[in-house]
């Protein structure tokens, strides 16, 4: 018989699920453009500038893996709780415990920058209103949306990535109809492919900048793990699952590469500044304002998907560790229609934090929290990954082939995305301005051990 650790099911009978094969796809879909493309594009753009677009290959290609990971054991384990269970089958309930919280500190921090995001969008047409009362009107959306149920949740995500990759699609198509006519070309204002090389070069700021740019750019990926969580959600996971993952090469050439392509060709690289969403900057410097109002309803609406699904994200995983007493039981309730009704209400009363902190320090919030949300995100993904390596182990030969969704390129793929995680902790380490995010990441993983330590040693002392 096989010793091979399993993860603790739950089953398909014991709660309602509600996601269907469209759900999961979008969800999916929906992930990968957010915040991180619409508004923190500018910030790697001008570490990088035309480089940035080899940052986003190479950590497309660390998304990649990381989903083909989750997706091969979510497919043969779909689980509540999803990569912290997992982690805590494959390599220990410390590991487990600490992915779960760590994922959740990882969702609210970026539910913050989202939330952030949006006020700054909003000052487009309303520059003199305090961006925490955006903040707030946006929590009171999304927090009922994921009060409701797990099937509103879907059909809700479902319509935000409808507008949000329509729109990336028209803004492409529309971007290359001005490169191939030549419209908007000014002697101040050129438009054009040569955009790419005339202003210092392709890699204008040299290696550093390049690698400056990792952190933004794996920032802009942070969330795409949902999929492992919305899994458990599915009626079919086995079947909707794979589909999904497979289709990560594709949205991050066309999403990510080409728009940022498209976007740099219009604009010299040295004038996405950042004040407001590089996709707006495209029509706002053309003069095409309408369009720019347009798309700036649009980066509203990717922002607000992606508060939603991190919501969703983070009350799924503190629910899966309340089952399994790594959480306060009090989270592990969830109401009729499926919505872990008491671990939503906490998470949104956490993110009230966001509107202080826009009512402080409404001009440097974004970058601390994306700082913040890359730790978290890394940390993440590399529990995943080396839980996914001590889950290869684990299997016989016999297992390792009857394999429904099995990794391509195994094992140089996992080894190449768990290498790259640990270079970016490396640039932590290495730039001062990251220094205060790293500091704040290890505080937390600590306090969080102790805590775990202090658990176990309860539960010991209970069984004796």
């Amino acid at each position: 018989m096989s010793r091979t650790p399993q993860p603790s099911s739950t089953t398909p009978t014991s709660r309602p699920r509600g996601l269907k094969a469209r759900h999961i796809h979008f969800i999916a879909l929906g992930s990968a453009i957010g915040t991180g493309l619409f508004y923190g594009s500018a910030g790697a753009i001008q570490a990088a500038g035309p480089a940035v677009l080899l940052v986003y290959l190479l950590g497309g290609a660390v998304v990649y893996f990381l989903l083909r990971a989750l997706g091969e054991m979510a497919v043969r384990h779909p689980v509540a709780g999803s990569f912290a269970e997992y982690t805590r089958a494959y390599l220990g309930d410390w590991a487990g415990y600490i992915t779960g919280w760590m994922y959740a500190f990882e969702m609210i921090i970026v539910c913050l920058a989202d939330l952030t995001a949006i006020a700054i969008y909003m000052k487009f047409w309303f520059p003199d209103t305090p961006q925490w009362i955006w903040v707030a009107v946006t929590l009171l959306v999304v927090g009922a949306a994921n009060l409701a149920s797990v099937r509103w949740f879907g059909e809700l995500e479902f319509a935000f990535t409808i507008i949000k990759v329509s729109a990336v699609i028209a803004m492409i198509l529309a971007g290359a109809a001005i490169l191939v006519f030549g419209v908007g070309s000014t002697p101040s204002h050129h438009v054009g492919l040569s955009n790419l090389w005339s202003d210092g070069g392709f890699v204008p700021n040299g290696v550093p900048g390049i690698i400056s740019a990792f952190i933004l750019v794996l920032f802009a990926f942070g969330g795409t793990e949902i999929i492992g969580v919305a899994g458990a959600e599915a009626d079919h996971p086995e079947r909707d699952i794979p589909a999904s993952v497979n289709t990560v090469p594709l949205r991050i050439l066309l999403f990510y590469v080409g728009a940022i392509l498209v976007i740099l060709a219009l604009n010299p690289w040295r004038s996405i500044t950042g004040e407001e969403s590089p996709f707006v900057q495209i029509f706002s410097a053309l003069g095409v304002h309408w369009a720019a109002a347009l798309l700036n309803i649009v980066v509203i609406t990717a922002a607000l998907s992606a508060i939603n699904s991190d919501l969703f994200g983070a009350g799924r995983v503190i629910t899966g560790m309340a089952a399994k007493k790594l959480a306060p039981a009090a989270f592990s309730r969830v109401s009729a229609q499926g919505v872990p009704i008491v671990t939503t209400v906490a998470l949104i009363i956490v993110l009230i934090v966001g509107v202080i902190l826009n009512a402080i320090l409404p001009e440097e919030i974004f970058t601390i929290i994306a700082a913040l949300a890359t730790f978290a995100t890394i940390f993440v993904w590399l529990m995943i990954l080396l839980a996914h390596v001590a889950f290869r182990r684990s299997l016989n030969a016999e297992q390792k082939k009857s394999l429904q969704f099995p990794v391509p390129f195994w094992p140089v793929g996992q080894y190449f995305a768990i290498a790259f995680i640990i270079f970016t902790f490396g640039i932590m380490v290495w730039q001062a301005e990251y220094h205060s995010a790293l500091a704040v990441g290890v505080v937390f993983t600590i306090l969080m051990s102790v805590l775990y330590a202090l658990r176990a040693r309860r539960a010991q002392s209970a069984a004796n």
